[in-house]
């Protein structure tokens, strides 16, 4: 089956037990991509002959990350699509495939993930911000006094913080953290795994005037840390 909208690369979840919980998309993913690189080609090749796909193997792993990334940006850059799985679960939580993110940002490729259920795991790889450490927050309180006490704790945080935002109070959230902190990295996520999947970046004040401006017709998510001025 072919892609609606196909991408350079794709970050690729895998099961974590059962070899079959993964999803159909993946699957076919797996099996239209020039090359895919994984952690232990051995380990992968157990799930990709279960399911049929011969293609051929690279690793990725935590000892030759930097190299790869590179290697993995120069073939992109000449046609191919790549995907990056883990041994299970999903590349860059907790998994190698961070530096291979931002190396993507920086060069402008674009990629997306396929195999998570969870809109802030899409996000937060999405996004380019620290992984290692996150705080997911679901929806702000809606009474102001709350929202304002809420934001002002976050933002003392050093983590990044997940925040599933409705597109009608989009813009106050972006009023909000205008008047917190105007100059921190923001990232807002939309409608992730869908047609019209989106990531916008830059910093709040950005938002705020009108330099980069949002279709507010959706899902998004809002991601930031504190500590981080660039991605």
């Amino acid at each position: 089956m072919k892609e609606k909208r196909e991408y350079q690369v794709y970050i690729v979840g895998t099961p974590i037990g059962n070899i079959e919980d993964i999803s159909i998309r993946a699957v076919n993913i797996l099996k239209n991509v020039d090359e895919i690189y994984c952690e232990d080609t051995r380990v992968s090749k157990k799930l990709l002959s279960y399911y049929g796909i011969n293609k051929k193997l690279f690793s990725y792993n935590d000892f030759n990350e930097d190299k790869k990334s590179e290697e993995i940006i120069k073939k992109v850059k000449l046609g191919k699509k790549i995907a990056l799985i883990s041994d299970a679960g999903m590349p860059v939580i907790s998994d190698p495939g961070y530096k291979l993110v931002k190396k993507m940002i920086k060069e402008n490729i674009e990629y997306t993930v396929v195999g998570s259920t969870s809109a802030l795991i899409n996000a937060l790889i999405l996004s380019g911000l620290p992984p290692n450490n996150f705080m997911f927050v679901g929806f702000l309180p809606k009474k102001k006094g709350k929202r304002f006490e809420k934001l002002s704790y976050l933002l003392s945080l050093n983590t990044t913080i997940i925040i599933y935002e409705s597109p009608y109070r989009l813009d106050l959230l972006i009023k909000e953290l205008y008047n917190l902190n105007k100059n921190i990295i923001l990232v807002v996520v939309k409608e992730t795994t869908k047609l019209f999947e989106k990531v916008y970046r830059g910093k709040v004040v950005d938002f705020f005037e009108g330099n980069i401006k949002i279709k507010k017709k959706g899902e998004f998510v809002v991601l930031f840390n504190p500590e981080i001025d660039e991605i």
